[in-house]
């Protein structure tokens, strides 16, 4: 999982922003789409930190940058990355998130810290396996799941132990 470092001291953003703006340009070659000049900072702005990010947060560097920062243009953008696989929407908290993988449909499981704000993507077949299998007992299909769970990253557990 990408993000998993996300959580670590030592985790080098800007390696994840690259690989995660080659891999968009990649994936939406192959698919005949356009990987615009917005739509490629919108995500680049997603990526530059594990922070969700809510549409309205995105709209100064937008402007900065020289683009039209109206509210539908970021949403365009937003629901095209989102289409794609290059976020997630994070609902409890109206916000997005950078997908770790892009190349194939995730499970929309989320570690939140609700100190610092970081979220990373968990991918867990055994979690996914285990809420198909709960549902299944009670004669439920599900066709989507969302997981996100809140708590204390390894960062922040470690600043509380710090004397």
């Amino acid at each position: 999982m990408k993000n998993e470092l996300a959580f670590q001291p030592s985790h080098d953003h800007s390696r994840c922003i690259t690989q995660a703006l080659q891999e968009a340009a990649h994936l939406c070659r192959g698919r005949q789409q356009r990987f615009t000049p917005v739509r490629e900072l919108v995500l680049k702005l997603i990526w530059q930190s594990h922070k969700p990010l809510g549409a309205y947060d995105l709209l100064p560097a937008l402007a900065a940058a020289g683009f039209n920062s109206a509210p539908p243009t970021v949403y365009r953008a937003l629901d095209f990355l989102q289409e794609q696989g290059l976020v997630h929407r994070i609902a409890s908290l109206n916000a997005f998130i950078g997908c770790s993988h892009p190349e194939h449909p995730c499970n929309n499981s989320f570690l939140i810290c609700i100190r610092c704000q970081s979220a990373v993507e968990l991918e867990s077949d055994a979690v996914s396996q285990a809420i198909k299998a709960c549902a299944a007992e009670i004669g439920f299909s599900v066709v989507t799941e969302t997981l996100e769970v809140a708590g204390v990253c390894p960062n922040c557990q470690q600043e509380d132990s710090k004397p």
